[in-house]
């Protein structure tokens, strides 16, 4: 049920029998999902019984009683929220002090532009091949995605640098305030139940984010080959309209990837897994900064 889009495909754990979230229900005369042999699940206090919606689960390999809440596992060398919280802390302060550094040190003057932004530019397309590979990747490698996370600072740095500079001076703390707002408002809404994340949420998220990408491609296209704004899907009103559709999008995004960070808890996913949890958050976080930067951008230009 997860897409192979580098972009999306991140929207659960192992690739092979680690936990990979929205199962699809097993087919008829199929055993049923879940019910294989897993290394991770030993010691697991879960029972697997019939209409049990958590049975389903590769961590669940014993799993609880009918109607019972979900336990965290006891599992040694199990993935914790601590390990969660100290790998996407890790992996987003490469980030910022990466933005930081090239905002210093790429200046955006008339004199240095050109370089700045060919620096800029190659960066993120070495991230975007990064993470595409991370992507495809059966494990989490932490090198890749701290590399990841350096050159993506790279290119937000010399890119917030220039808006703050060209287009109007503060957009970029507006941008990061909005961010964490946004970051915060999905994790409370999340927590009191009022975001439900099932397969008719993850369907609808992930249709709608492909759609919003070819969009966003088709636009580029136009804007390269046919110069000025392309379509329009990046300026003017239609601008601001896509804007608020990216950062909601990214919203969404976000409680996916709580509820992957819950249910690998939750089931005893191996530890190194929390690398792909700060791989993913870190992703969506870098989403909704670009909206947000993109969409004041274009408020401040029509001024």
């Amino acid at each position: 049920m997860r897409s192979r889009n580098p972009v999306f495909s991140r929207r659960g754990f192992s690739r092979d029998n680690g936990y990979a979230g929205f199962n699809a229900a097993p087919q008829a005369g199929g055993p049923a999902v879940g019910t294989q042999a897993n290394p991770y699940a030993q010691g697991n206090p879960y029972a697997q019984q019939a209409g049990n919606p958590y049975a389903q689960n590769p961590y669940a390999q014993q799993g609880l009683q009918q109607g019972a809440p979900p336990q965290a596992p006891v599992t040694p060398g199990a993935m914790t929220m601590d390990d969660v919280v100290a790998r996407t802390a890790t992996t987003l302060g490469t980030v910022v002090l990466t933005a930081v550094l090239s905002w210093l040190l790429l200046p955006v003057d008339e004199a240095n532009l050109g370089k700045s932004y060919g620096i800029a530019v190659g960066a993120g397309l070495v991230a975007m091949v990064l993470a595409l590979v991370q992507s495809f990747k059966r494990r989490p490698s932490p090198a890749l995605i701290l590399s990841y996370a350096a050159l993506e600072g790279v290119f937000l740095g010399v890119i917030s640098s220039a808006v703050s500079t060209y287009i109007a001076d503060g957009v970029v703390a507006q941008a990061v305030m909005g961010t964490m707002a946004v970051f915060a408002g999905v994790l409370v809404a999340y927590k009191a139940g009022w975001i439900r994340v099932n397969r008719r949420f993850y369907g609808f998220v992930m249709a709608a984010a492909l759609g919003f990408v070819l969009l966003m491609a088709v636009n580029l296209l136009f804007t390269v080959f046919g110069g000025g704004d392309g379509l329009g899907f990046r300026s003017g009103a239609l601008g601001i309209v896509f804007g608020v559709i990216g950062i909601i999008l990214g919203a969404c995004f976000l409680a996916l990837d709580f509820k992957q960070v819950e249910d690998g808890i939750t089931y005893g996913a191996p530890r190194e897994e929390a690398w792909l949890a700060a791989f993913g958050l870190t992703l969506t976080l870098v989403w909704i900064y670009m909206e947000f930067l993109r969409l004041l951008a274009i408020l401040n230009s029509n001024d």
